[in-house]
């Protein structure tokens, strides 16, 4: 599917121009690519109003059939979120760097008197970090602040141990010399839980325990010390500008509702361990009259029945105490749920920078469905159908070879791709590379009656190949006794060029070709390419179990218990042919002989 499919100019047409993150997709769903803005209409529009000079962008601007957007507050919000999903999900024109960095972090350590410094890299469990920080400058500067406010240490252990008298540090009023005994452990304490406090986001608690002690200090005449907490205080709203995106927030999903007449839209923005991960989108179906906090009870008790819930949900409308679903939630996780509409703060801003995003998903899908809608009834007008197809299903078949042949069935309806609803079927007992004896078991097994006798039919049936699949679908439907469904063969042709495939009717009727420019078969290039991808994506996670479970079992000594726990322990064949003798020994039940043999025999 080309870029021609996508309607740049509504997409545009209806995107803001607050800043965020752009995420471009094409045709098959695969994520092309992830950029920052600081103004998403102007950045995303660069794409399309002129050519770009570089082969590279251009050749992914062909690609894109869909662009979905998440707001941020800021550009820097943007940046750190532009590169949690690049290393996540590893975007196909995105450049990766080897080094591939982390985000940088204030790191205080597990000591007596502990060491606050920058710190970058794998984070361990004795330690506490907070961030993660947009750049390594903001968290210089973070330490600079917080040296001056609470003087607290910079310097290695090894320094800190040896030392006899106290260091410049000290003498510049950025440490209280707690290697000299200076400060008592209790006192240094004390600073640092107030530094956790300004990091953690508390800001506001900190300020009034600090303007407390301005005021006693003040009445008792220490104006020394009142200045100096005067001063902290103004410092404080200084560092929470520079602060990391997430406030302070650890675990928590913020999840906004953007309500509309029959399909409303619902972001899911996760944050995890401090670092804002994305969002997803939802939009679900309902009647006219469903009010929005009992779209948003109902989402809930059903997205938390398949994800594990955090200890704190921010939702945008709140859900009726009546309901129960806090306590449900928590009785099901094991844990304490809370469930809030936060009004001030932080996460007030996150839960408006959710909703911000879910309104733009909705103005997009909206005008998405507005394209679908068009395709579907040019679509029911090429093919010769009475009506535009309300449920569309595909068939493909993958291989290698004719080893692990899988069939796939993707679904689409009215508003595009039904992911829920798709199928695979691992193909038995048919000679190895016999496409045509493959479709045929594949649509068979996919029209066999439910238990109840009921079967949900398409009103369209494509089929990607040529005549002889088209004729081998037949043959099952007609087995199956649902041979009335209009069905069509989608062959590459010659040339497997696309915008040149030939349509081959099932009832009969000579091969035609659509317009390349015809938003009819786009939509077919469309559920074709999807078809082929979660096909290939079923064939080689059968091929890749096949081979892994081969090569394992081959091993002298090592059986069922041995090889699942090498598995598990390791993630997958690929971390065990890389680990070494001594790491394969670390393995329960396995032994260094065993090791070094497992180790020669994946070689």
């Amino acid at each position: 599917m080309t870029g021609s499919a996508f309607d740049s100019k509504a997409f545009l047409a209806q995107l803001t121009t607050a800043p965020g993150v752009y995420r471009m997709y094409d045709a098959n769903e695969a994520l092309l690519y992830v950029g920052k803005a600081r103004n998403l209409r102007k950045r995303v529009g660069s794409y399309f109003m002129r050519a770009s000079g570089n082969p590279r962008i251009e050749a992914m601007v062909d690609q894109i059939a869909r662009v979905e957007v998440t707001v941020t507050h800021s550009e820097d919000e943007a940046l750190l979120l532009e590169a949690t999903l690049i290393k996540e999900q590893r975007p196909r024109y995105n450049i990766l760097y080897r080094d591939d960095k982390s985000y940088p972090y204030v790191r205080i350590t597990h000591h007596a008197y502990p060491r606050i410094a920058f710190y970058r890299g794998q984070r361990n469990r004795r330690d506490q970090f907070f961030g993660p920080f947009p750049s390594a400058a903001s968290v210089k500067e973070t330490l600079d602040s917080l040296q001056r406010l609470f003087q607290l240490r910079p310097c290695r252990d090894t320094y800190f141990n040896n030392r006899t008298r106290p260091c410049l540090q000290h003498q510049i009023k950025r440490c209280s010399a707690p290697c000299v005994g200076r400060i008592s452990e209790e006192d240094y304490a004390r600073d640092v839980e107030r530094a956790k406090q300004l990091l953690n986001g508390r800001a506001d608690t900190l300020m009034r325990e600090l303007e407390g002690e301005m005021h006693s200090a003040s009445q008792s005449l220490a104006f020394e010390r009142a200045a100096r907490l005067r001063d902290q205080i103004a410092a404080l709203n200084r560092i929470q500008q520079q602060r990391g995106v997430t406030g302070g927030t650890r675990n928590t999903d913020v999840i906004a509702l953007a309500p509309h007449a029959g399909r409303s839209a619902l972001v899911v923005m996760s944050v995890r361990d401090g670092l804002n991960l994305g969002h997803r989108s939802f939009f679900p179906r309902h009647g006219n009259d469903v009010e929005p906090d009992e779209l948003m009870e109902s989402f809930l008790s059903q997205h938390y029945a398949e994800h594990p819930p955090p200890r704190e949900i921010l939702v945008s409308h709140p859900v009726s105490a009546e309901a129960g679903l806090p306590a449900a939630l928590s009785a099901r996780s094991g844990h304490s749920i809370s469930i809030r509409t936060p009004q001030r703060g932080f996460k007030r801003k996150l839960l408006e920078m959710a909703a911000h995003t879910a309104a733009q998903a909705l103005s997009t899908h909206l005008t998405e469905a507005a394209s679908m809608d068009q395709r579907l009834v040019e679509l029911a007008e090429r093919l010769g159908l009475p009506a535009p197809p309300n449920r569309i299903e595909c068939f493909d078949i993958s291989h290698t070879g004719g080893e692990g042949t899988v069939a796939s069935c993707v679904v689409f309806d009215a508003s595009g791709a039904v992911p829920s609803a798709y199928r695979r079927y691992n193909i038995r007992d048919i000679t190895p590379g016999d496409d045509y004896a493959a479709i045929q078991q594949a649509v068979h097994r996919r029209f066999r009656s439910s238990d109840d006798g009921e079967r949900i039919l398409p009103e369209l049936l494509l089929i990607d190949g040529g005549k002889g699949q088209v004729t081998a679908a037949l043959n099952a439907l007609a087995e199956r006794e649902v041979d009335t469904i209009p069905l069509f063969g989608v062959a590459k042709g010659v040339t497997r060029k696309p915008g040149l495939e030939e349509l081959i009717p099932g009832e009969g009727g000579a091969p035609f070709r659509l317009p390349a420019d015809s938003p009819a078969l786009h939509l077919i290039q469309q559920i074709r390419d999807e078809a082929h991808r979660f096909a290939i994506a079923g064939h080689r996670a059968r091929r890749g179990k096949a081979r892994t479970q081969s090569q394992l079992e081959d091993i002298e000594g090592l059986g069922p218990a041995r090889r699942r726990a090498l598995l598990n322990h390791f993630g997958g064949i690929t971390q065990v042919r890389a680990a070494s003798v001594d790491s394969i020994a670390k393995v329960q039940g396995i032994s260094r002989t065993l090791a070094a043999r497992i180790h020669a025999a994946l070689r």
